[in-house]
């Protein structure tokens, strides 16, 4: 699911899932799970990036109404922790967006500390408004920290998905590179970034992060709401008729 390769100090990981790398529990746990592991591990920094078209495609809709209310109750847990592993880990990460990055997939490359993404048909955006689906705390979180405040209302309210030149004037990445420049770019910047003596950059990052996680620990009520939401009959109707 999430393929490892270590790159002179920098750990490649790649979201190898299915056609669109889609977030269901097995990949958030990986990617949970890979994420703290970095921590202890030698190297000094990470490159995240998906496969063909999509870094990913964002959560699993089709689990979720085949599934029902009891996977819900699964997923939603584990996607947070896949979300937080990415955003608090103390390493530099670089997201190589090689294509669409939509809803979870938005919020899983904003969660990384500099978002690079290839020129071409991928588009970015988090369209969970439109499906009829709440965000969850942690997630709208991350887009808040890591986006303009003067797009931030956009980005959510209208739900629309951004190709890149659009992505990068909104703040959505920060660079657009040729695709067969993503990889190259991506890996300078990550030794780049590793370079920083570990102990300061891990201060930093805390410096910019820690108030969003300190948050969440207050606001489990919104976490309920979103679970109820989420389990609703009404809502996977909602997700069924956006999927046809």
């Amino acid at each position: 699911m999430l393929q490892r390769e270590m790159q002179e100090g920098v750990a490649v990981l790649r979201v190898e899932h299915g056609k669109v790398g889609a977030l269901d529990v097995e990949l958030c746990d990986d990617i949970a799970t890979t994420f703290a592991a970095l921590a202890h591990s030698d190297a000094r920094a990470a490159v995240l990036t998906g496969t063909g078209s999509a870094f990913s495609a964002g959560v699993d809709l089709h689990r979720v109404v085949a599934g029902g209310a009891a996977y819900v109750e699964r997923f939603l847990p584990a996607l947070d922790r896949a979300l937080e592993a990415v955003f608090a880990c103390p390493l530099p990460v670089v997201a190589a967006v090689n294509g669409h990055a939509l809803a979870g997939g938005c919020v899983l490359a904003c969660a990384c500390d500099q978002r690079l993404m290839s020129d071409g048909k991928g588009r970015v955006g988090v369209p969970e408004l439109l499906v009829g689906v709440p965000f969850p705390w942690l997630a709208l979180e991350i887009l808040r920290a890591t986006t303009p405040r003067a797009h931030i209302a956009e980005l959510v309210y209208r739900g629309r998905t951004y190709p890149p030149a659009e992505a990068l004037a909104r703040g959505l990445v920060d660079e657009i590179v040729a695709p067969e420049q993503l990889m190259p770019r991506a890996l300078e910047l990550a030794r780049s970034l590793g370079a920083v003596p570990r102990e300061a950059f891990c201060l930093a990052k805390a410096q910019l992060r820690d108030r969003v996680l300190e948050e969440r620990e207050r606001r489990r009520e919104h976490d309920a709401f979103v679970l109820r939401a989420w389990r609703d009959p009404a809502t996977h109707a909602r997700i069924s008729t956006y999927l046809e």
